[in-house]
C-alpha cells in the first residue's frame, strides 16, 4: 500500500516535470491565470500534504493550500530558478504553516477523515487504503510524518527535504527509514486484527 503511494509521483520523470513547473511559474509572473490553475493542479496535493503534516488540522491545511497559491500568484516573479520550482511551492507552504501554528499554538490529533480531503485524482489507493494508511500516518512523530509526506505525496528526494526542512541529510534518512518501519508495523497489526 505504501508502495503505491510512493508511485504515485513516479510516472513522469523528476527533470520533466521541474521545467513544466518553471514553464508555469513564469506564466503566473505574467499574469496568466490560466498557468497559475495548471499549476494549482498540478502541486495542491504536496502541499496540502505538507500543510496537513503540520497543522494536523484539514481545514487549515486547506486555508494554507489556498493561500499558498494567493502567494505564489503575488510572488512568482521573484522565483529564481536555481532550484527546483516545488521546493520554492512548498518553502512558501511551510512557512505560512509554521506562521500558523505559532499564532495559533495549535496541538490537535489528525483527523481520521483528514487524508480524504487530499485530492486523490490518478491515486491507486482506495478509501479504506486511505483510512488505514492515516492510521498509521498517525503513529508517526510530528518530524517523521513530514518527511514521510514530503517523499511519498510531494516526490521530493532526501536531500531536497533535508534542504527544505534544514536538517542534515543522515538525519533525514534515519527519520524516514523509521518512519517506514513504525508504519510497516502498525499496517501488520491492524491487519491481524
Amino acid at each position: 500500500m505504501l508502495t503505491s503511494l510512493l508511485a504515485i509521483n513516479a510516472s513522469q520523470p523528476a527533470a520533466q516535470h521541474s521545467s513544466e513547473l518553471e514553464q508555469l511559474l513564469r506564466g503566473v509572473a505574467a499574469g496568466d491565470r490560466e498557468s497559475l490553475a495548471e499549476l494549482y493542479s498540478r502541486t495542491r496535493a504536496a502541499v496540502y500534504g505538507l500543510a496537513l503534516s503540520y497543522l494536523k488540522n484539514g481545514q487549515d491545511a486547506q486555508d494554507i493550500t489556498q493561500d499558498t497559491f494567493v502567494r505564489v500568484w503575488e510572488k512568482a516573479g521573484q522565483y529564481r530558478s536555481q532550484g527546483k520550482p516545488l521546493s520554492w511551492l512548498l518553502a512558501i507552504a511551510r512557512n505560512l504553516a509554521l506562521m500558523k501554528l505559532r499564532s495559533a499554538q495549535r496541538t490537535d490529533l489528525l483527523a481520521e477523515d483528514e487524508w480524504l480531503l487530499v485530492p486523490a485524482q490518478d491515486s491507486p489507493l482506495t478509501a479504506e487504503d486511505r483510512h488505514l494508511l492515516d492510521l498509521a500516518v498517525n503513529a508517526l512523530a510530528d518530524d517523521e510524518r513530514r518527511v514521510v509526506m514530503l517523499h511519498a505525496v510531494a516526490g521530493l528526494k532526501h536531500r531536497e527535504i533535508a534542504s527544505l526542512l534544514e536538517m542534515p541529510l543522515a538525519t533525514v534518512l534515519s527519520k524516514y527509514h523509521r518512519a517506514l518501519k513504525k508504519m510497516k508495523q502498525r499496517l501488520k497489526g491492524d491487519e491481524a486484527q
